[in-house]
């Protein structure tokens, strides 16, 4: 009887594993055959628009997009030889709808994290931080970024500033001593102050020569490629949800950041906390966003902060390249040699500085596209009528429910379409001698035509922090 229930044991467990080898396959197969039934459904209903053929039914053009050092150029040049609203092939036969016409880019934002709402993969990479504001959608970034206004009012940054010059002095103190002292000629400083102690009342002491936890994950996450594993990870994954799961080195690194940032986190609310049961006064409390978020009646008690810094390292570097810029920036700021300007004058009494800002945000975005997925079917009007790829004269095109759709924001931003033969260069002069309002970027709807901060719902909602920050980094790094 023992053998007999051995057997029948042993038996059950071979058609266990047997089971297992069959399922796993057949499960896979499942998958990809519902979503090649999905994708050739959408693709059926969506406008057929031309666009360059694909070199790989697995990746399509996303592989060689994602390793790209500048992906608006090559998008500019799709622009050009497909008209202003084009198709790029994707992952398994997919195909994404590419938006550069100003009036269908106005559509496509007003109805940013509503209609159209982040992909999979970059929700998914945001939800390691957390339910936090970049990862949210809908109605709940509604609520969040509601919550979060108060402490990225003017009044709050104008509270900050101190800050930002403090930080500003003391690295210029260091550029100075390494220049001085330093056998080569290049020096490296690392710069997290402003967006620590601005943003979280924290000092990370980077400009004291000091490495904190945060940094050290950062500096891992960035000397480090991303391997061929995270890398079909992150493209495939919109299509196979299961490689979200895969465990990648990168993916390991991003965990390790968000450890980092939330046990920052946890401490300044405690000490946020703290202060506001103490009632200390206004003039003592921590004027940082998340102790001006604590105080505020509407701040939530778990919110958690992700901030994009606009550091004025490419501003510097553009002024370097062009001397007759830089001295035009210094003649302005010669006013300020004596004495720092106020919040009001950062703001509206330096032309040729906000100029110089605002072509380095135009020629250097940080973020080099939108990607969405439509999450209704919707119409998306035309500027001008174009012919699809049926040879169809149309003035708007339809985009059927999970179609992904792109917004190349660094082709927008330098498009010489849109901005003219003049576009590549770096020229602070054409904010002040009306020439955007006499190009066709003056169409796009955004804040003075670029789109580096989005536009619409998900507009940035740091912009006012960081371009504070960057014009006292300018400002106290022009000898």
């Amino acid at each position: 009887m023992g053998a007999l229930t051995k057997y029948i044991e042993s038996f059950e467990a071979y058609l266990h594993t047997g089971i297992l080898k069959a399922v796993i396959p057949l499960s896979v197969a499942a998958i990809v055959i519902s979503r090649l039934f999905l994708v050739s459904s959408r693709n059926r209903r969506t406008t057929r628009l031309d666009g360059p053929q694909s070199p790989s039914y697995i990746f399509g053009l996303s592989r060689k997009l994602f390793q790209l050092p500048d992906i608006g150029i090559v998008y500019e040049e799709f622009e050009k030889k497909y008209g202003p609203v084009f198709a790029v092939p994707g992952v398994m036969g997919s195909s994404s709808v590419v938006l550069c016409d100003p009036k269908a880019v106005a559509h496509f934002f007003s109805k940013d994290t509503f209609t159209y709402q982040q992909s999979s993969n970059i929700r998914h990479v945001f939800s390691l931080f957390g339910p936090n504001l970049l990862w949210a959608e809908g109605e709940t970034h509604k609520r969040q970024r509601r919550a979060l206004s108060f402490a990225f009012s003017n009044s709050a940054i104008r509270n900050l500033t101190p800050v930002f010059y403090d930080s500003a002095y003391t690295l210029k103190d260091i550029w100075d001593s390494s220049f001085r002292t330093s056998s080569n000629d290049s020096i490296v400083v690392e710069v997290q102050e402003c967006i620590g102690i601005g943003g979280f009342g924290h000092d990370f002491g980077s400009l004291k020569g000091h490495k904190s936890p945060i940094s050290n994950a950062l500096d891992s996450f960035g000397a480090t490629k991303p391997g061929l594993a995270s890398m079909f990870a992150f493209i495939l994954a919109p299509a196979l949800p299961l490689l979200f799961k895969m465990p990648t080195k990168r993916k390991n690194m991003f965990q390790a950041i968000s450890d980092s940032v939330g046990d920052i986190v946890n401490d300044l609310l405690e000490r946020a906390r703290a202060e506001k049961e103490a009632n200390v006064s206004e003039s003592n409390a921590d004027k940082s966003i998340i102790g001006t978020l604590i105080r505020s009646e509407t701040a939530s008690s778990n919110i958690h902060l992700s901030l994009d810094e606009i550091r004025a390292q490419w501003a510097l570097i553009e002024l370097c390249r062009n001397p007759q810029i830089q001295e035009n920036l210094r003649e302005e700021l010669k006013q300020f040699s004596e004495q720092d300007p106020s919040f009001e004058e950062l703001i509206n009494g330096l032309p040729y500085l906000d100029a110089v800002v605002r072509e380095t945000l135009r020629s250097h975005p940080a973020l080099p596209e939108a990607n969405r997925v439509a999450q209704e079917d919707d119409i998306v009007p035309l500027t001008e009528p174009i012919t699809d790829a049926d040879g169809k004269s149309i003035d708007s095109i339809f985009i059927a429910r999970g179609t992904p759709v792109r917004i190349p924001v660094m082709c927008l931003n330098r498009s010489e379409l849109l901005w003219g033969a003049n576009s590549k260069a770096f020229l602070p002069s054409r904010w002040l001698n009306d020439d955007v309002s006499k190009q066709r970027a003056a169409q796009l709807q955004s804040q003075h035509h670029i789109l580096t901060f989005y536009d619409g719902p998900r507009t940035c909602l740091g912009r006012g922090f960081a371009l504070t920050e960057f014009k006292v980094n300018i400002l106290r790094s022009i000898p």
